[in-house]
C-alpha cells in the first residue's frame, strides 16, 4: 500500500508546484502586458484584457500542440505558428516595457542593469508560463499518472476491458509501440480501428495503411501488422460474444 501512495501524493504535489508556477508566471507577465495595453491607448477595462488574449492564447495553444500531435503535419504547423506567434509577441512586449522602464530609471539609485539584461530577464515570465503549461499536460497524460487516476475512478471499466483484449494478443519482444507513450498508442490504435475492414468483413493491413497515410501519418509494415492483429481480435471478441453487441444496442 505504501507503495501505490508515495507516487500519487509525489505527482499531485509536482501538479501542484507546475499550476502554481504558471499562476505566478502569468501574473508577471499579466502585469507588462496590462501597462503596454495603456501605452497602446487600449482603453479603460479592455487592458485587463488584453494579457488575457496574448498569454491565454499561449497556454491554449501549448495544450493544443499535444492532443495534434498525431495530426497532419499541416494541421500541426498552423498551430505551431499561432503558438509561436503568441508567445514571440508576448516575449517582445514584455521585454520591450522592462528596457522602457530601464532608461527612464538611469539616474535612479539601486541596482541598475543595463538593457539586453533586462529584456532577457523580462522573457523568463511568458517563456516559464507556457513552460509550465506544456510540463503539467505532459504528467497528465503519463501512463503511470493515468494508471494512478484509473484505481481510483471506477468508470474506466471500458479501459480495462480494451487493455485485457490487447493482452491477448502475441506480440513481439520489440515492437515500435514499445517505445511509444500509452496515449499516443491508445490514438494509433483507435485510428486503426476506423479503418474499412477487408474480405470477409476482416481487419485489413492494407486499409490500416492507406488510413494513415490519408492523414499524412507515417506507418510502417510491421506496426500495421501489429495493429491489424489487435483489431482482429476485437472483432473475433465480439463475435464470441455477441451478448455484449445486444447490451450496447
Amino acid at each position: 500500500m505504501p507503495s501505490r501512495t508515495t507516487p500519487t501524493a509525489g505527482t499531485a504535489a509536482i501538479r501542484a508546484g507546475i499550476a502554481l508556477l504558471a499562476a505566478f508566471a502569468f501574473a508577471l507577465s499579466y502585469d507588462a502586458l496590462r501597462q503596454m495595453a495603456v501605452a497602446i491607448h487600449i482603453r479603460g477595462l479592455l487592458t485587463y484584457a488584453f494579457p488575457l488574449v496574448i498569454d491565454g492564447f499561449i497556454a491554449i495553444g501549448v495544450g493544443a500542440l499535444l492532443m495534434l500531435r498525431t495530426a497532419p503535419l499541416r494541421s500541426r504547423v498552423y498551430v505551431w505558428a499561432l503558438v509561436g506567434a503568441a508567445t514571440t509577441t508576448s516575449i517582445w512586449a514584455n521585454a520591450l516595457h522592462a528596457v522602457r522602464l530601464n532608461e527612464q530609471s538611469r539616474h535612479s539609485e539601486g541596482l541598475r542593469l543595463d538593457d539586453v539584461t533586462v529584456g532577457v530577464l523580462s522573457a523568463i515570465a511568458p517563456l516559464a508560463l507556457a513552460g509550465a503549461v506544456h510540463l503539467y499536460i505532459v504528467i497528465r497524460r503519463q501512463p503511470g499518472v493515468r494508471h494512478e487516476e484509473a484505481v481510483a475512478e471506477p468508470t474506466t471499466g471500458d479501459v480495462a476491458s480494451d487493455a485485457m483484449n490487447v493482452a491477448k494478443v502475441p506480440w513481439p519482444a520489440t515492437t515500435q509501440h514499445a517505445q511509444l507513450p500509452a496515449d499516443a498508442f491508445a490514438e494509433r490504435l483507435a485510428l486503426a480501428r476506423s479503418a474499412p475492414l477487408g474480405r470477409q468483413g476482416r481487419a485489413s493491413r492494407r486499409h490500416i495503411e492507406a488510413t494513415f497515410r490519408e492523414r499524412d501519418l507515417t506507418i510502417g509494415r510491421i506496426e500495421a501488422d501489429q495493429l491489424k492483429g489487435l483489431v482482429q481480435a476485437e472483432l473475433d471478441a465480439a463475435t464470441d460474444r455477441p451478448e455484449l453487441g445486444a447490451d450496447a444496442a
